[in-house]
């Protein structure tokens, strides 16, 4: 099979293309042929070797994906050959509680991920695909989408009425806009870009901040809402705009923080979360059984993936610097086969 993998630290001159040998399932496991897989800030960073994130090498990046079964291993009867499956991002988490074991297991990172023609998943982990999603529908959801599930409705326990402040138009964000409209939130959404402004409006947003014209998104989410605060924040930059978030958010209310596009650390005004009495959550995508409960929900709610651009498995390089550009608006795929 080919397959792309991070040779070293050297960012993208180290993303190679290689021919590597066919995988084969054992007790328990399933062969699936990848259909399509699409990319997360996450898998760029790793192929740009940033320190803290990028683990052993060689490895194969990439935690989404989705394709057919092609081999069943010994043991498994839940599947057949043909069926249109996807992968959650770690695959051994169930249900239940985040663990350390858990995340030794993410795709992309710990473990080889899905960037690939043919991978061996555990069989457990697998969910069928709903008719009305696409390989590469499904694609897009494993980390953007459950992340942006868990950190609404599982943590944030997202009720009708309450206002969502989402950061830019990535695939996390775009998801947390169209799961708060599925749930009967109001949204205030953030952009660089009239153009991107004018889509997110499209998808439903409320009301929408150029911060290249106004840097103060903050004063103007808590405007927004009366001089409260808004309920729920997507947080995507990390130390750069963690800051704002805190004054963005009412007391009592609730930080998702998802993303580090700002960096790994920073200074921080602790201040803010006490004496708002503000509850941060650190999230890190989720559980089997909430994507499950997410494609529900997004199959009754009529909820389609909005896919920025596809690429083809030799366009590889070009899908990554296309999230580099931070021009893309929703998810990249890329097409194996």
């Amino acid at each position: 099979m080919k397959a792309w993998q991070i040779t070293g630290t050297d960012g993208l001159p180290s993303l190679r293309l290689a021919q590597l040998a066919d995988p084969a399932p054992g007790p328990g496991e399933v062969l699936v042929r990848i259909r399509a897989v699409s990319l997360n800030y996450r898998d760029y960073m790793n192929v740009m070797g940033i320190k803290g994130v990028t683990g052993p090498v060689p490895r194969i990046p990439c935690s989404d994906g989705a394709g057919e079964v092609v081999a069943l291993g010994e043991g498994v009867t839940a599947w057949k050959p043909g069926d249109r499956v996807v992968s959650p991002f770690m695959p051994s988490w169930l249900d239940g509680g985040f663990t350390q074991a858990h995340a030794a297991k993410a795709l992309g990172g710990a473990v080889d991920g899905l960037l690939r023609e043919l991978a061996v998943l555990p069989a457990a982990s697998l969910l069928a695909l709903p008719g009305c999603l696409s390989f590469e529908a499904a694609a897009t959801l494993p980390c953007a989408a459950v992340t942006a599930w868990d950190a609404l409705v599982v943590r944030g326990s997202l009720k009708a009425g309450e206002t969502v402040l989402i950061l830019g138009s990535g695939g996390v964000s775009v998801f947390a806009l169209q799961i708060a409209k599925l749930k009967g939130a109001r949204v205030l959404a953030t952009t660089s870009s009239a153009d991107k402004a004018q889509r997110l409006l499209a998808l439903g947003a409320d009301a929408v901040h150029n911060y290249s014209t106004d840097p103060a998104w903050d004063e103007w989410a808590v405007a927004q809402t009366g001089g409260l605060g808004v309920d729920h924040v997507m947080e995507i930059g990390g130390p750069a705009t963690l800051n704002r978030s805190l004054k963005a958010t009412r007391y009592g209310g609730h930080i998702a923080l998802i993303g580090v596009l700002t960096g790994i650390s920073g200074d921080l005004q602790t201040v803010q979360i006490l004496r708002k009495g503000i509850r941060l959550d650190g999230i890190y995508v989720g559980s089997r059984a909430m994507f499950a409960d997410m494609l529900a929900a997004f199959a009754s709610g009529g909820i389609r993936p909005v896919i920025d651009s596809t690429f083809s498995f030799d366009q590889v390089p070009e899908a990554f610097r296309r999230i580099e550009s931070g021009r893309h608006f929703g998810k990249i795929v890329i097409s194996p086969v």
